[in-house]
């Protein structure tokens, strides 16, 4: 029953570390992809909303760092470990509460812009 179980640990490690590997590798692709296009865009000067599309890039980005990260804890074996695991999801979580408060500002801003372009066409 033992080597079972040690077999069982073994397999569900590796599992764990594959899985990991994968979700660090989509954020990793999620980022450069949203950052080469906000460039593109940047750089043809097509710069409506370029921030909060790269914003929202960044943020789905460090979803899935965090995933990651979760999914990790499941193979923590000692507490410095998992205290380095803790400060890396908490450090994480406020980057993506920041960038989503950054986002909803900008969309907040769009909104008032675009309100204020009708209103002028429309006294004009």
């Amino acid at each position: 029953m033992e080597i079972f179980l040690t077999e069982l640990e073994t397999y569900m490690y590796n599992i764990v570390e594959v899985c990991t590997s994968l979700l660090e590798f989509f954020g990793i692709v999620v980022l450069v992809t949203s950052a080469v296009r906000a460039f593109i865009r940047w750089a043809r000067r097509d710069r409506k909303n370029i921030r909060l599309d790269l914003a929202q890039g960044i943020a789905l980005a460090l979803e899935f760092k965090m995933g990651g990260e979760v999914l990790r804890t499941v193979v923590v074996r000692e507490w410095s470990e998992l205290g380095i695991l803790g400060a890396i999801i908490v450090l994480r979580a406020v980057l993506t509460f920041l960038i989503h408060w950054e986002i909803k500002n900008e969309k907040k801003d769009m909104a008032e812009n675009t309100t204020r372009k009708h209103d002028t066409d429309a006294i004009s």
